[in-house]
């Protein structure tokens, strides 16, 4: 009985024992399985952290591109200020050059207005001396028995040489030489009056032919009736002029041919072959010539 009781007392032992280690594997194994879970939770964690940090990994490597797009869009910025910057200079150099420039043309224009308007009146002046001068002159020939012309605009005088000169010659006839007498005292007294003398600049005699035969020929010989008429009028051998107009005279006249360059026309265009034969005295005004290119050349400015 006793080795009952020790059997059983030994085989409850052991099933405590067993039980005991069971509960032992249980505790180890639910252990086990926490462990096991919550590494792999902290696994999962992990991965799904690893998964987001390579996304930031990705969007930052996206925004860093993006700001070196933009770094290189403000760098092309920058540039294109600077150049804008370096060409407003440049233009603001050019302005000012500019501005320099049209204060010294405002200033030229303002000394040429002055001029202008001085030559302006020397030109009213001039034309009221030359009407004056052109009535005195129709004045003293126009009713006169001399056969001259008077221009009533330039106050040119024009007569026929045939009254001075044979057909094609140059040496003045009796009869040329009896006009001349009579004609240039009067034309002197006039021009070299006080009301005239200090205007005067010149007084030309020139010589025109008609258009038979070539231009020297006709040169030669309109330069040679210009000549001997100048001749007869003052030389040291003619008594034409007093002798203070002589002085005066030898210091305006000049003579010169002019051949057949403006010959006389009729009405129907032909050449007026008597008429363009003749001898011309024109005088010059002072500062008549200035005074005509600078108005042709307010003329060209005012087209």
């Amino acid at each position: 009985m006793r080795d009952r009781r020790h059997r059983r007392y030994r085989s409850e032992e052991t099933t405590y024992w067993l039980s005991y280690s069971d509960m032992m594997a249980g505790l180890l194994l639910t252990f086990v399985l926490i462990i096991a879970f919550t590494m792999l939770h902290a696994r999962m964690d992990y991965d799904e952290k690893e998964l987001a940090l390579a996304g930031k990994e990705e969007e930052l490597a996206v925004s860093a591109a993006e700001l070196d797009k933009e770094r290189e869009i403000v760098a092309n910025q920058q540039q294109q200020l600077n150049a804008q910057q370096e060409a407003l200079a440049e233009q603001g150099d050019k302005i000012a050059i500019q501005e320099e420039t049209l204060k010294e043309q405002h200033e030229l224009l303002n000394k040429l207005e002055a001029i202008m308007s001085e030559q302006q009146q020397k030109l009213d002046d001039i034309i009221g001396i030359r009407k004056e001068l052109v009535k005195d002159l129709s004045r003293e020939f126009g009713d006169s028995d001399l056969k001259v012309s008077v221009d009533e605009k330039t106050g040119a005088i024009t007569f026929d040489s045939s009254i001075l000169f044979d057909y094609g010659k140059y040496v003045i006839k009796p009869s040329g030489e009896d006009f001349l007498s009579e004609f240039l005292p009067r034309y002197a007294e006039i021009l070299l009056s006080p009301k005239y003398r200090d205007n005067i600049s010149e007084i030309i005699i020139e010589g025109h032919t008609d258009t038979e035969g070539t231009y020297m020929y006709n040169l030669q010989l309109s330069q040679r009736r210009a000549l001997a008429v100048a001749e007869f009028c003052l030389s040291d051998k003619s008594n034409v002029l007093k002798s203070r107009q002589l002085e005066e005279m030898r210091a305006l006249v000049s003579a010169t041919g002019r051949s057949y360059s403006n010959p006389v026309y009729e009405n129907d265009g032909e050449v007026d072959m008597e008429a363009s034969r003749r001898v011309e005295i024109l005088f010059r005004l002072k500062d008549e010539e200035m005074v005509r290119e600078m108005m042709e050349v307010l003329s060209e400015g005012d087209t």
